[in-house]
């Protein structure tokens, strides 16, 4: 992975958290998600109209994508309901580098190192280990378990099928702005066959924010994407997940929810992975 792709999906991953803290504020979560991803929505729509058309072998894959991203975000708004950030973030984020790394390496033939999969494992351990230690006074019942895990299916599902379908498209920005029409139009018609038109008076009111939190996703996959035409998307996919530092320190600082010892020593642990990716 070179300098440049691996400082971008950094800063990817910033952004993805800042994007997670702000679907915790105010709003129902599963609203704040639905206006998000619509004006997600109409920013792909610029992108299209801004970059070179996408190959047409790339439009299943957004398709796709779009499918994957709808249980996404349904898994996701459920698993915020009823659990913390600072807990359920690192399990929907958990799994999914793992589960990406085996399918890309068992099905697509990727080549990974000894070092950049070891990067892999010990990102992945220190994911686990803010996830499941030192969670005492954080409510996580079975079924919130469930769709945190859940989320992490659809991540590692969208993520491999993002990765070939932007190395398919040959425009990895048009791609990702056809991904973002289709998640938005997808995650619309749901929200309205499940809560009515009168959602759209309910989100309204957030529209500043709901800007916010756009901007910061679509830049957060935009690079994803990107990235993953770059370096092995595994790689990208593990990357991606130092997300759960920054998600640790807001949830500190702004939802003031409880991180432990434990938890930092995962930290740790996630930095010393994204080292050994580098040096992959």
């Amino acid at each position: 992975m070179e300098l440049s792709v691996f400082l971008a999906v950094l800063a990817a991953a910033v952004m993805h958290a800042g994007w997670n803290v702000l679907v915790k504020l105010k709003l129902d979560r599963f609203l704040s998600l639905c206006l998000i991803q619509t004006l997600m929505g109409f920013m792909g729509l610029a992108m299209l109209l801004v970059f070179p058309a996408p190959a047409l072998a790339s439009l299943p894959y957004a398709l796709a994508s779009g499918v994957l991203h709808l249980g996404y975000n349904l898994f996701l708004a459920r698993s915020y309901r009823t659990g913390d950030l600072s807990q359920v973030y690192p399990i929907a984020r958990g799994a999914a580098p793992l589960l990406t790394l085996a399918v890309t390496w068992t099905f697509m033939h990727e080549e990974l190192t000894l070092l950049g999969g070891a990067g892999v494992a010990i990102l992945v351990l220190g994911i686990w280990m803010i996830s499941l230690l030192g969670h005492r006074g954080l409510r996580l019942d079975g079924l919130t378990m469930f769709f945190a895990i859940g989320t992490s299916v659809f991540i590692a599902a969208y993520t491999i099928v993002d990765g070939m379908g932007g190395r398919a498209s040959g425009q990895p920005s048009s791609y990702a702005g056809m991904v973002f029409v289709f998640d938005a139009l997808f995650l619309a018609a749901t929200a309205i066959g499940l809560r009515g038109p009168g959602i759209v008076r309910e989100v309204a009111p957030y529209w500043k924010t709901g800007v916010v939190g756009a901007l910061l996703s679509v830049g957060a996959y935009w690079i994803a994407i990107w990235a993953m035409t770059k370096a092995p998307i595994a790689s990208v996919a593990a990357l991606r997940e130092t997300s759960i530092l920054v998600v640790m320190l807001l949830s500190m600082r702004v939802l003031k929810e409880t991180v432990s010892l434990p938890r930092l020593a995962g930290a740790a642990l996630i930095v010393a992975g994204a080292v050994l990716i580098r040096l992959a």
